[in-house]
């Protein structure tokens, strides 16, 4: 199992200190990404979006083509659609 899945199955990332998870103002966004197939999809999405400043969780949901991304603060839509892009999906928009 990798650092980002936790024992329910689900893959997330969080940032942490000491311990306990840093949550300010957090919110949380559902994007609807296009070409996602798999489990090495999953890690790919959640890697790249995790990765960014201000990222306190990613939640793929491969099937349903949604990523949830909880962010500390307004998440930066355009930020997330490149990572998204540069790891060679798309962002397809925000999610009803």
């Amino acid at each position: 199992m990798s650092d980002c899945c936790t024992p329910d199955g689900s893959c997330s990332t969080s940032t942490a200190q000491g311990g306990t998870t840093v949550v300010a103002d957090s919110r949380t966004t559902v994007y609807a990404v296009a070409g996602m197939s798999c489990g090495h999809c999953e890690s790919t999405i959640t890697k790249a979006i995790g990765d960014l400043d201000g990222v306190l969780s990613v939640d793929v949901d491969v099937t349903a083509g949604r990523v949830s991304v909880t962010t500390g603060g307004e998440p930066d839509d355009a930020e997330i659609a490149k990572v998204v892009d540069d790891a060679g999906y798309e962002v397809t928009g925000r999610a009803a």
